[in-house]
């Protein structure tokens, strides 16, 4: 079988493809109420969601700078895409992705600190922007 040609700009057969760099990602929560929204209680480590429009994997590295409400710390957070939310999704749903905490001490400190800061509201039926 002959290969064809590839396309212009596309990596050689054979190649590897190029590592892209992990994009990096401001996120200020100025109200409780948005951070309930966006808070993935439902990956073991915690999570966010991130509205977004660009295109990314299951998996693709992420790095937030997350600012809490009431709160003058911005917070490091290496994460890895664990949910993705199509354009269009059902139900009206934002598009976007969510961002699964590393298990480290640092992110851990983390979420407890989101977690009382959520406090009861943790446990509301109401919706998210993810589940």
């Amino acid at each position: 079988m002959i290969e064809p040609p590839p396309r212009p700009g596309a990596p050689a057969l054979g190649t590897p493809p190029a590592t892209s760099r992990p994009s990096v990602i401001q996120l200020v929560f100025r109200e409780k109420g948005a951070l309930y929204a966006a808070y993935m209680p439902i990956f073991s480590e915690g999570g966010l969601f991130v509205p977004t429009t660009r295109e990314y994997r299951l998996g693709d590295d992420i790095y937030l700078l997350l600012s809490l409400p009431d709160d003058p710390q911005r917070y490091p957070v290496a994460g890895k895409v664990g949910w993705l939310t199509p354009a269009n999704a059902s139900g009206g749903r934002t598009q976007g992705v969510g961002v699964r905490f590393p298990a480290d001490e640092k992110t851990r400190a983390l979420r407890v600190r989101i977690e009382e800061l959520l406090g009861t509201t943790l446990s509301s039926t109401k919706p998210t922007q993810t589940i």
